[in-house]
């Protein structure tokens, strides 16, 4: 059976590098593990300082989020995630996020399936984030500090 023949995979944290979330945040930064143009998904480690609120957006797809240090929250909403925390979007949902951690980071980890669109504070679209925008923003970092890309959008 062709299943059987499917290769399993594990992606170790220490090989990828933090990519800042530029141009958008210096102080953010992403660890990109898989980004997959057949599904549109992307896995991604966020990594956000105390404090900070990032620009609304709307998702096309789900989106889940499994907190693993810090507090955060959406402004729309009056749940906050910590440690341990799952958060499930729905698909065209819109929210701003806030880490109101008062010191250190948050760091989640994030699975993303189709657009994030960067809204502006009358909701103009900014921007569009993706797959191909984060394999963009990847290979360019690791152009500009030397490093090996791996091929984060093969199947195994």
């Amino acid at each position: 059976m062709y299943h059987e023949h499917v290769r399993t995979t594990v992606i170790d944290d220490e090989a990828l590098p933090w990519v800042p979330f530029a141009p958008y945040s210096n102080d953010v930064y992403l660890k990109y593990f898989k980004l997959d143009p057949i599904r549109g998904e992307m896995i991604v480690l966020m990594k956000v300082p105390a404090g900070l609120e990032l620009p609304r957006h709307h998702h096309s797809g789900t989106v889940i989020v499994y907190t693993i240090v810090g507090r955060w929250k959406y402004k729309e909403h009056d749940w906050i995630a910590g440690p341990g925390s799952v958060v499930y979007e729905t698909a065209a949902s819109a929210h701003t996020p806030e880490a109101i951690s008062k010191e250190g980071h948050v760091l989640a980890l994030t699975i993303v399936v189709g657009d994030v669109v960067l809204l502006g504070e009358e909701g103009q679209v900014l921007a569009i984030e993706n797959w191909k925008t984060g394999l963009q923003r990847y290979l360019a970092f690791c152009e500009r500090a030397g490093i090996a890309p791996r091929d984060l959008t093969a199947f195994c």
